[in-house]
C-alpha cells in the first residue's frame, strides 16, 4: 500500500505543470502564463487560453515569475533570476544575492532564453531591409534609359547592429541629334559593424567600395574604424556622432594612390509620422598623406510606407573630393526616387 501511494504521488507531481509566471493589473484583474518580454512600455504575456497578451506597463501592479528573467535597468546593470514586485520596487533573486530596484528603472525585462537569442543570433537570423528599384524609358523625340537599384539591411541584437548596402545607377541617352552617350554609372557596397560598450558609446568597424565609371574611378576602396557616441537614442529618433581613421585605395584610369584619413561624421535617423522614416549622413575624411586635401559625403534618403511591403522611396547623395584627377569635376551628384519593397517584418 505504501508503495502504491508513493507511486501516485510521483504521478501527481510528474503532471504538475511548471510554475507559471503571474502579473497582476491595477484594475484588480491577475493574469498567469509566461513572461515574454517587456520593453519598460509594454509587457508581453503569452498565456494557453488567449495566446500572446501585450499589456500596458503603467497598468501592471505586480509581477511574480516562476522562472528567470533577464532584466535590464536604465543605468545599463544587468540581473538575472526570477522577479518580484512590491509596490514600485522590483526584485530580483540572483545567484549572488537580491537586487533591489525602483519599477521605472526598468529598461528591458525578458526570458533569459529569449534574450541569449536576441543578443546572439545566428547570422541568417533577425534581417531587416528593403529593396528599391527605379526604372524610366522614353522614345520618340527622345531616347533615354535610366535604372536604379538599392539594396539596405542590419540586423541588431541588443547592444549590436550589422548593415550592409549595395546601389547601382546606370543612364544612357541615345536620342535622334545626340552623340549616344552614358550618363550615369556607379556601384557602390559596404558593410559595417557597431558594438556598444557603454550606454552611450560604441566601436565600429567597415568596408566602404565606390566606383564611377565618368570620373574614370575604377574602384575606391575604404577601410576603417573608430569610436561613436549615441547623443539621441530612442524609438523615433537616434543621432550618432563618429571619430576615426580609415585607409582608402583610389584606383583611376589615370592614377592610383593609397591614402590615411580621418573619419568624422554624424549619422541621423528620424521616425516622422507612422509610416516614414527620415536618414540623414554627412562624412568629412581629411587626408593625412597630403595637407588641404579631403573627401566628403552627405547622403540623405526617406521611405514612405504605403503598406506592410511596400513604400516610395527618395535618396539625394553628393560626393566630393578635392583632389580629383585632371580634367574631372570634383562633385557628383545622384538623385534617386522608386518603390521600396521591404523584409524581415
Amino acid at each position: 500500500m505504501r508503495q502504491l501511494n508513493f507511486l501516485t504521488l510521483i504521478v501527481l507531481f510528474s503532471t504538475v505543470p511548471a510554475l507559471a509566471d503571474r502579473v497582476s493589473l491595477k484594475n484588480g484583474d491577475r493574469l498567469s502564463g509566461t513572461i515574454v518580454q517587456s520593453d519598460g512600455k509594454t509587457l508581453v504575456l503569452h498565456t494557453e487560453y488567449a495566446g500572446d497578451l501585450t499589456l500596458k506597463w503603467d497598468a501592471v501592479n505586480g509581477i511574480e515569475s516562476g522562472g528567470a528573467l533577464h532584466v535590464e535597468l536604465q543605468n545599463g546593470k544587468t540581473a538575472i533570476g526570477p522577479v518580484t514586485t512590491s509596490g514600485d520596487t522590483l526584485k530580483v533573486a540572483t545567484s549572488s544575492g537580491e537586487v533591489v530596484a525602483p519599477l521605472s528603472n526598468v529598461k528591458t525585462l525578458s526570458q533569459q532564453a529569449a534574450y541569449q537569442k536576441l543578443e546572439h543570433p545566428s547570422l541568417l537570423e533577425g534581417w531587416k531591409g528593403g529593396i528599391n528599384a527605379g526604372f524610366s524609358l522614353t522614345g520618340g523625340n527622345s531616347q533615354t534609359t535610366n535604372l536604379a537599384i538599392g539594396f539596405l539591411a542590419d540586423r541588431q541584437s541588443l547592444k549590436s547592429k550589422l548593415a550592409a548596402y549595395a546601389n547601382t545607377i546606370y543612364a544612357t541617352n541615345n536620342g535622334p541629334g545626340a552623340f549616344p552617350t552614358t550618363t550615369a554609372n556607379t556601384e557602390s557596397g559596404g558593410i559595417r559593424y557597431d558594438r556598444d560598450f557603454a550606454p552611450r558609446l560604441f566601436g565600429f568597424g567597415g568596408a566602404d567600395f565606390f566606383a564611377d565609371a565618368l570620373q574614370g574611378l575604377n574602384l575606391r576602396s575604404v577601410f576603417g574604424g573608430g569610436i561613436g557616441f549615441h547623443a539621441i537614442k530612442n524609438d523615433n529618433t537616434t543621432l550618432d556622432f563618429l571619430g576615426g581613421v580609415n585607409y582608402t585605395r583610389e584606383s583611376y584610369t589615370t592614377l592610383h594612390r593609397n591614402l590615411v584619413a580621418l573619419t568624422l561624421g554624424e549619422e541621423l535617423m528620424h521616425k516622422f509620422r507612422k509610416n516614414t522614416v527620415l536618414n540623414e549622413r554627412l562624412y568629412f575624411f581629411p587626408d593625412l598623406n597630403s595637407a588641404g586635401n579631403y573627401r566628403g559625403t552627405f547622403d540623405f534618403a526617406s521611405v514612405t510606407k504605403i503598406n506592410k511591403w511596400f513604400g516610395w522611396q527618395n535618396s539625394f547623395e553628393d560626393v566630393y573630393v578635392s583632389n580629383s584627377p585632371a580634367g574631372k569635376k570634383k562633385n557628383d551628384i545622384i538623385l534617386t526616387t522608386g518603390l521600396n519593397v521591404s523584409f524581415g517584418h
